[in-house]
């Protein structure tokens, strides 16, 4: 490769070009490599530096490059000699996709600026970084993580305790980096702020005494620990927004205002729809976003409806198809031709104050659904009355137990010396009328079929949640300070947000755990004085992750000077 400039009157334009063996003509052709620009563009670029002295270094850099590259590595080893003592070895490259990712949404300058603001030494933007990339690759304790730090390519340049520091920071900046990462993440994509999803889970802790924010709640995964709940929105694409933890003995219906304030004041966003679970739906908060230019969608128990609602509901009749002007009887319909059918009715009711909406659908794939979730409940529940039936003393309100029916008392009124069980059919029967119905609540005029297809991506945060206390093992929680509990689910939602952007460049084409598994995986072995030898296996993901991100580390060898440059990139 060489410099060719092309001069005009009032220019000159600066070129890398090289020569190219064409087989057909049997001649040698200059062709363009990259164009550097005008001499007045790079001489603005460059602060006055001589263009020409730059280019021609530039130049020197690439040649330099190619050379290493084509040149092949021959390195002898020997079947009597050592492997160097306390010497690393082998190191994980998954990271280097999760660190673009993580200067994509600026959040190393988020560190940078709480840096200037408290005037510590230690490195925020390095610990930080590195608590994102252990949760998502390695989650573990705070020790480990620092110790899976020295398995990256990067090794830390901070100790343990600068890690612990750090976590007190992180939780008192916890609405700025919020707030900064939202809007720096849309500087990478626009968000579907039009419609937010808001869900509250809880997470359980390792020890039993009660303190600050771990406190006796009802635990959504029966644990009988102390809990801390967070609440947590998510845009319309599926992107994490903003978060917010409260005490484990706190209504989760009270969790949703403070946050949302939050969002209205943070963020600067005014117009949404809010979309939740009956849990989350109570009457104080549709009315709070039945305000200005917001607007709520929420499921609605049919079973907790008023019994001329219910009635209304469960009728046969009335029922719709979209696009069709027909009505339809659900008694009389074919549910073989209507299998992937989804029928609704829908009405205007005045409650508390607050006018809303009621469309009811009904699904004959929905109510089979239920039937063999149920079915299969009632099997174990007979297994267990014939095989354990000390088990069945307590019971949760949806565990497969509510189906059995337990007395004391003989057939002939006597008290029996064991506890006697049966199936309850009327608990069966009753819930089998509800079989294929589902309803939501709101206060938009939108065609009912749109208001059901933005619910339907309610399963979308429950996901998160599930992803956040499966893959990046968020619970149980080992922390016992609050602050150090608040900055742990802060670093818990940056990873959901980065993983999220990963996820979304594969367009669904990999499950989570395929992601997940195939960047632990990527690990390399240093072939120290030349460079690094991809340890992992080639496989259609990590075709795909090199694709997105732009950049190959899957090369038989990656030279030193490669691997730098991609560090760099990777910081871009």
């Amino acid at each position: 490769m060489r410099l060719h400039v092309s001069k005009s009157k009032n220019s000159a334009s600066l070129y890398v070009i090289k020569s190219v063996y064409n087989s057909a003509t049997q001649s040698n052709s200059s062709v363009i490599v990259e164009k550097l620009g005008t001499e007045a563009e790079l001489r603005e670029k460059l602060n006055g530096q001589d263009p020409y002295v730059w280019a021609k270094e530039y130049i020197e850099e690439l040649n330099k490059s190619e050379k290493e590259a084509s040149s092949n590595v021959m390195v002898q080893y020997s079947p009597t000699k050592l492997i160097p003592k306390e010497k690393q070895r082998s190191f994980n490259g998954g990271y280097l996709f999760l660190q673009k990712i993580y200067h994509e949404l600026g959040l190393d300058a988020i560190c940078q600026a709480i840096a200037k603001r408290h005037h510590f030494s230690y490195p925020l933007d390095s610990i930080l970084s590195r608590l994102l990339y252990g949760r998502i690759l390695f989650p573990g304790s705070k020790l480990s993580t620092f110790h899976l730090a020295s398995t990256f390519l990067e090794p830390p340049d901070f100790e343990i305790q600068h890690v612990y520091r750090s976590l007190e920071v992180i939780a008192k900046e916890g609405d700025f980096i919020q707030s900064e990462l939202y809007k720096n993440s849309l500087k990478v994509s626009k968000r579907n702020t039009g419609i937010l999803y808001y869900d509250c889970t809880n997470y359980f802790f390792e020890i039993e005494q009660e303190e600050g924010l771990k406190q006796y709640g009802y635990s959504k995964e029966h644990k009988p620990n102390p809990i801390v709940q967070m609440g947590l929105f998510m845009d319309g694409d599926g992107i994490p927004l903003a978060f917010s933890m409260s005490t484990g003995n706190t209504n989760e219906q009270l969790t949703l205002k403070p946050l949302e304030q939050k969002i209205l004041d943070d963020f600067k966003l005014s117009k949404f729809i809010v979309c939740t679970d009956a849990g989350l739906s109570s009457a104080e908060n549709r009315k709070f976003n039945d305000q200005g230019e917001r607007g709520f969608i929420t499921t609605q128990s049919v079973k907790k409806l008023k019994k001329h609602l219910k009635e209304w509901a469960l009728s046969p009749t009335g029922w719709k198809l979209p696009g069709a002007s027909t009505s339809y009887d659900l008694s009389t319909i074919d549910e073989e031709q209507h299998w992937d059918s989804t029928f609704y009715k829908e009405r205007w009711i005045h409650e508390n104050d607050l006018e809303q909406r009621l469309i009811v659908t009904y699904s004959v794939k929905y109510k089979d659904y239920q039937r063999k979730i149920r079915n299969g409940q009632i099997e174990r529940a007979v297994r267990t009355m014939e095989t354990n039936p000390a088990k069945l003393k307590k019971s949760h309100p949806n565990d497969y137990k509510r189906f059995i029916d337990m007395t004391s008392i003989t057939a002939y009124g006597e008290v029996a010396d064991k506890h006697l069980y049966k199936l309850d059919e009327k608990v069966i029967k009753a819930e089998e009328r509800y079989d294929g119905f589902y309803a939501v609540c709101t206060n938009l005029e939108d065609e009912a079929a749109d208001i059901i297809k933005v619910n339907h991506r309610r399963w979308e945060i429950e996901e998160c949640f599930r992803i956040m206390k499966s893959e990046f093992k968020a619970r149980p929680v080992y922390l016992s300070r609050d602050d150090r509990i608040e900055a742990h689910f802060t670093t818990c939602f940056i990873a959901m947000v980065m993983y999220r952007y990963l996820e979304k460049r594969f367009q669904n084409q990999f499950t989570c755990s395929e992601i997940i598994q195939g960047l632990r995986s990527m690990s390399f072995l240093e072939l120290p004085g030349e460079g690094y030898l991809p340890a992992y296996t080639r496989t259609d993901f990590t075709d795909a992750l090199h694709d997105s991100f732009g950049f190959r580390t899957d090369y038989q060898i990656i030279k030193n000077r490669q691997m730098k440059k991609i560090i760099k990139d990777t910081k871009n």
